[in-house]
């Protein structure tokens, strides 16, 4: 019998609702927030980390230029009438980043920049943009959340509302195109992935895909669980992204180096081994952190032992990526929380 990914997600929900529900369900509630952060406590705002001109690199991509080192990688493309960016780093280095733009692509202004999620390290650019009279476009959750002071466990201190005109002009819910200086550019949510509010980005004459905070290539990406991400949505992504890209399309990650859609695929398939995991360590009852230990090989002795794939045992993505400790206990308190009754 071959059983579909939708068929899984629901049944994996149903069998883990009425498996043992308290051994699953005591880790979550008793369990501190990660990384002993009190977010009660916190009150200083996030700005970011401040760079010099020379961090700011260039790539020339098919036509597009890759600026990265600001907070974030930022595709842009001129036009007679100014730029179109996708992201924009942290605003703390806005102005050097402009600089570096205008200076590159010979344009003046920002005329339309994207924002593929809510996150300060890529709507860093927003308030330049809207004082260049730019079309600021995003998802409407992005629109939303960018206009109240909001905390994210991926960011230590509060992160300050935009102001009015740095927040978006132009939404959308689902998919469509924009068109810039003659050329079709696409778009499509990306659910419940990085945020509640991702959305990839494609050039298809250029064969270059944007994929916003699911996907980066020198870290593992983390999913902001207090914010509408969740591992369902993670791995749907990522087969969205799968079904889009070639082998060979060029893809900017949130950060780090340019991917291939072959990459992509490859991480495609690993996320799925781990979501599939996280159903058994549910049902034994193991708690956050114990899923980064178990996923470096550790032994949990008990009554029945836990029989289950530890796909990262010597994974060549560890040397690439780094320490999945944080990536898995993000994603599997997004587990939890998405399908746990409370």
């Amino acid at each position: 019998m071959t059983v579909s990914r939708r068929s899984f997600l629901r049944d994996s929900a149903q069998f883990t609702l009425a498996a043992p529900l308290l051994g699953a369900a005591a880790p979550l509630l008793a369990a501190p927030p990660p990384a002993g952060i009190d977010y009660s406590l916190i009150t200083k705002p996030f700005v970011g980390r401040k760079v010099s001109a020379k961090d700011i690199t260039q790539q020339d991509i098919g036509g597009l230029t890759l600026f990265a080192g600001s907070g974030c990688n930022v595709v842009a493309l001129p036009g007679p009438d100014g730029a179109l960016l996708v992201d924009g780093g942290n605003a703390v280095n806005a102005a050097l980043l402009l600089k570096a733009v205008h200076g590159k692509l010979g344009t003046r202004r920002i005329h339309t920049l994207v924002n593929t999620h809510w996150h300060p390290d890529q709507t860093g650019l927003n308030e330049a943009a809207g004082k260049d009279g730019a079309m600021i476009f995003a998802h409407e959750v992005t629109r939303l959340t960018v206009g109240r002071k909001m905390r994210s466990p991926l960011f230590d201190g509060t992160i300050a509302p935009l102001p009015e005109n740095a927040r978006p002009t132009k939404t959308t819910y689902d998919q469509g195109t924009l068109e810039f200086n003659g050329e079709s550019v696409q778009y499509r949510h990306l659910p419940g992935a990085h945020t509640d509010g991702d959305l990839y980005v494609y050039f298809p004459k250029r064969n270059v895909l944007v994929a916003g905070g699911p996907v980066a290539s020198d870290r593992w990406p983390v999913i902001d669980y207090l914010n509408g991400g969740f591992m369902h949505g993670f791995v749907r992504s990522y087969d969205i992204l799968a079904e889009l890209v070639k082998p060979d399309t060029i893809v900017v990650p949130a950060n780090g180096p340019l991917m291939t859609g072959a990459d992509v695929v490859k991480m495609k398939d690993l996320y799925w081994q781990l979501f599939r995991q996280f159903f058994v360590l549910f049902n034994k009852g193991l708690g956050p952190r114990d899923v980064a230990e178990f996923n470096a090989g550790k032994e949990f002795k008990g009554v029945v032992p836990i029989v289950a794939d530890r796909p990262l045992i010597g994974h060549p993505v560890l040397k690439q990526l780094g320490d999945p400790s944080q990536f898995l206990e993000f994603a599997y308190r997004s587990t939890q929380l998405a399908t746990l009754p409370f």
